[in-house]
């Protein structure tokens, strides 16, 4: 297969392209060749913004794929242009959404594909579901050959994943650990999350690509290894060699607490127990299995960040704001003891 990633060096990407130059697929990557540590060997990169359609038009002049990804797609106007710009040039479009899109509140605990999309929390989920709408019209209406790719949470070499974190700045969670900082946890640490190490999600994806069945459809990739999240920040805190001390507190009170717009990825996504049944991925692809428990993952990532002095920064912005919504929540508790 001749397969274009748009993007395809970033968190999720790089596993996936690493995976398919080993598969034997044919892969160019259209980007501006801000991350060209991240491009495997045998890929081939067409430089280029894709936010500039009749630059990337020319830059892509003379090609055609069998398939098409954008990983950086985020907004109904960007997906618009894609179909402009992919109509006749391929045999399949892969748009990446994002699990977030789906019901928040959840009626059922177990996410299936089936389970409606509707996030009022979130802006980003709100458009991912907007361009989701436009590809699927484009499909019944015009033939548009797209399948839609639902990542949950997933994370790499390059990421700490966690859920109140800096997302600039992942190591910090990591230096406050170690520090003997607190750190929060939303809530009581109870509800399930599912993190998916980008090698698992790659074996999935690359199983779909020219996959005829998945014309049309949608699908997520998760691991089916289900945490909560004072299980995940415990594996972290081993990863890093530090007991974390935590304190719980409520997400509303993180919301109220925090800058507009820090928490609606917390509230509008990872404060929701989330777990996904992979069942229709498995039928596209049988010999899916995701293989790298999260201990085992985050172990890896705190390796490479030691490995990678340079990465291992810290954002004061965010450590501060740690502190002081823990001293916040901490006043506001010795006020209601005293009133109750």
């Amino acid at each position: 297969m001749k397969v274009l990633f748009i993007g395809g060096t970033g968190l999720i990407s790089q596993a996936v392209s690493r995976l398919a130059v080993q598969r034997g697929i044919e892969l160019y990557l259209f980007n501006r060749g801000q991350r060209d540590e991240f491009v495997p060997e045998g890929a081939e990169v067409i430089r280029g913004d894709i936010r500039n359609p009749e630059e990337a038009r020319q830059a892509l002049q003379g090609h055609e794929f069998d398939v098409v990804v954008d990983w950086i797609a985020f907004t109904p106007a960007h997906v618009q242009a894609d179909i402009e710009l992919f109509t006749g040039l391929t045999k399949q479009f892969i748009f990446i959404s994002s699990a977030s899109a789906y019901q928040k509140p959840q009626r059922h605990y177990r996410i299936t594909e089936e389970t409606p999309l509707a996030n009022p929390y979130w802006q980003y989920s709100r458009d991912k579901i907007a361009c989701e709408q436009l590809l699927m019209e484009a499909y019944r209406d015009n033939g548009f050959p797209v399948t839609i790719v639902r990542p949950s949470h997933t994370y790499g070499d390059t990421a700490i994943p966690a859920a109140l974190t800096s997302w600039a700045h992942p190591w910090s969670l990591i230096d406050r650990m170690r520090k003997g900082q607190p750190i929060v946890i939303h809530g009581d640490g109870t509800s399930l999350w599912t993190l998916t190490h980008n090698s698992d999600f790659a074996k999935g994806f690359v199983g779909l690509l020219g996959h005829p069945d998945a014309i049309g459809e949608a699908i997520h990739i998760t691991s089916d290894e289900v945490l909560n999240w004072n299980q995940i920040y415990a594996a972290i805190g081993q990863a890093a060699g530090a007991e974390p001390k935590v304190v719980h507190i409520s997400t509303d009170f993180i919301t109220a607490h925090t800058p507009q717009g820090t928490a609606d990825g917390l509230i509008g996504d990872q404060a929701v127990s989330s777990v996904f049944d992979n069942a229709k991925l498995k039928r596209l692809v049988p010999e899916f299995e995701a293989g790298v428990p999260f201990a085992e993952g985050v172990r890896a990532s705190v390796a490479w960040f030691e490995a990678h002095k340079e990465r291992c920064t810290v954002d004061p912005e965010w450590s501060a704001l740690m502190n002081t919504l823990i001293q916040k929540h901490g006043t506001d508790a010795k006020l209601l003891s005293f009133y109750n």
